[in-house]
């Protein structure tokens, strides 16, 4: 006879959060409403309890134009010097403060770093914003857990491991399609330079290039980088000392793809003749790479709007936008 499959572990409580957090229940709501005013004190440790149990509230969804006249807050877990660089964020914001502007709807941008994430969640949860889209939110990051918790209206930009409605990228079928390229092209040795492990977009390109590569019978190698343009030349570098017969790479992000090319073009390597090479984004600088990168484009400022736009709506699906190869010289 088979086993039973084991219960799941219950959810926690209020009564519990209350528990961990040293205050009553009716202090905790108050802090989940964000209608009282409560002591900074508690209210910190509410959050710090909120995050550490993985309490999440159920409640029926809310819109941003419940809360007419707010602002909505774009927050970015990136530091601030990083945000201007990184042209993914720029093309993202730029579409959702299109969609907003068109609602009449100003878009505030705040970025988050570990030594700000008690002020956040302060100033998003009393009062000060309609709603909030959540751009690049690692793992179970406790200001996202903490948001997820209150009555702030939320959408995510990217699949988010927090349980927030979102709308993504079909991240993995762009992988897939990267990896099927290379193979028509006559490549064998097809390695991936992925993305950080705690970014859910990273995940699904790398198992999407898994994927492929197990479906064509050959082997997966990967090295991971973190979306700058320094880690995809590193990894690059490990990858051919690893494998010197290496004759493709997919690449997780353009910014990484040009690190790449350093690194084929430092070791020697022609491109596209020795090793082949596929970025992610189709960001600006893709087509002016040496040579012009073949990449995944994914409608960014498409995504942004979408994002934007399901703040106003009580949908409970979550999006997901088709991605599309451009090929270059590079392959």
């Amino acid at each position: 006879m088979p086993d039973e499959p084991a219960a799941e572990p219950a959810l926690p409580t209020v009564t519990e959060v209350a528990a961990a957090a040293g205050v009553s229940a009716a202090t905790v709501s108050r802090v989940l409403t964000g209608r009282v005013r409560v002591s900074t004190s508690a209210r910190v440790q509410v959050h710090d309890a909120i995050a550490r149990l993985g309490y999440v509230r159920h409640r029926a969804p809310r819109r941003t134009d419940q809360n007419a006249g707010l602002p909505v807050a774009a927050v970015v877990f990136e530091p601030a010097a990083r945000l201007f660089r990184d042209g993914f964020c720029a093309r993202l914001l730029a579409g959702a403060e299109e969609e907003l502007a068109r609602r009449g709807v100003p878009l505030l941008t705040m970025s988050v770093t570990r030594g700000t994430v008690a002020s956040a969640t302060r100033f998003l949860t009393d009062g000060n914003v309609g709603g909030a889209l959540l751009v690049g939110a690692p793992g179970r990051h406790p200001l996202a857990v903490s948001l997820a918790a209150s009555l702030v209206p939320l959408r995510a930009a990217g699949r988010p491991e927090v349980d927030i409605p979102y709308a993504d990228v079909d991240n993995a079928d762009g992988a897939r399609q990267a990896v099927e390229h290379l193979l028509l092209r006559g490549r064998r040795t097809i390695a991936a330079i992925a993305g950080p492990p705690d970014s859910p977009a990273a995940v699904d390109r790398l198992e999407g290039y898994r994927r492929a590569m197990q479906a064509a019978g050959r082997a997966p190698l990967a090295a991971y980088g973190d979306f700058t343009t320094a880690s995809g030349n590193h990894a690059a570098a490990w990858l051919l000392d690893r494998t010197p017969r290496l004759d493709a790479l997919f690449v997780a992000s353009d910014l990484m793809a040009a690190g790449a090319l350093q690194a084929l073009r430092k070791a020697g390597r022609r491109i596209p003749e020795d090793v082949a090479v596929v970025g992610f984004d189709d960001a600006p600088h893709a087509a002016f790479t040496a040579p012009a990168l073949t990449t995944v484009r994914q409608p960014v400022e498409e995504l942004g709007a979408v994002v934007a736009a399901l703040l106003f709506e009580a949908r409970e699906d979550n999006p997901i936008l088709p991605t599309e190869l451009v090929v270059r010289a590079s392959t």
